[in-house]
C-alpha cells in the first residue's frame, strides 16, 4: 500500500557556503517506516538552494564556492535589486543557477546515494540564516 510522509528540517547556516545535511535527512527518513519510494526535498528560500555533491574531499566544496564567487560577484554596480544588501541579488542568481528541490530514490529504507554523494544546503547570503527544508516521502 502506498504511503506518504511529510516533514520539515531547520538548519542554521554559518553564512555563504555549503552545509552538509545528509545525516539529518537520513535521520528523518529512518523514522518514517517506508522502505521503497521517492524522497523529495524542497528549500523554502530564494537565496539558498540544495545540492548533491562530493562528500569526501572538501576541496570540491571550496572550488564550487570559489567558482560561484567568480561567476556571480557581490558587485553592487551590476544589480538594481539591493533591498537587503550587496549580497541580496547575487544570492538570488546563485539560487537560480542551482536547485531548490531534489528527488532521491529510497530502497531498503535508505537514500540511494552514490558512494561519494552527500546532500548540502547551499547558503548564498553572507550572513548566517535559519533555513527550512521540507521533505516529502512517497512509497511503501
Amino acid at each position: 500500500m502506498l504511503r506518504q510522509a511529510q516533514g520539515e528540517l531547520s538548519f542554521r547556516t554559518r553564512g555563504r557556503g555549503l552545509l552538509a545535511i545528509t545525516r539529518e535527512v537520513s535521520g528523518w527518513l529512518d523514522g518514517q517506516g517506508i522502505g521503497t519510494g521517492l524522497l523529495t526535498l524542497f528549500c523554502r528560500h530564494t537565496s539558498a538552494s540544495l545540492l548533491i555533491q562530493e562528500n569526501a574531499d572538501p576541496d570540491v566544496r571550496s572550488d564550487l564556492e570559489r567558482f560561484l564567487d567568480w561567476m556571480v560577484p557581490d558587485d553592487p554596480a551590476l544589480y538594481e535589486h539591493r533591498a537587503e544588501g550587496p549580497d541580496d541579488m547575487p544570492a538570488h542568481i546563485r539560487t537560480a543557477l542551482t536547485a531548490t528541490s531534489l528527488s532521491i530514490p529510497v530502497a531498503g529504507g535508505h537514500m540511494v546515494l552514490g558512494t561519494w554523494q552527500g546532500i548540502y544546503l547551499f547558503e548564498h547570503r553572507t550572513r548566517p540564516h535559519e533555513r527550512e527544508v521540507t521533505l516529502h516521502l512517497m512509497g511503501a
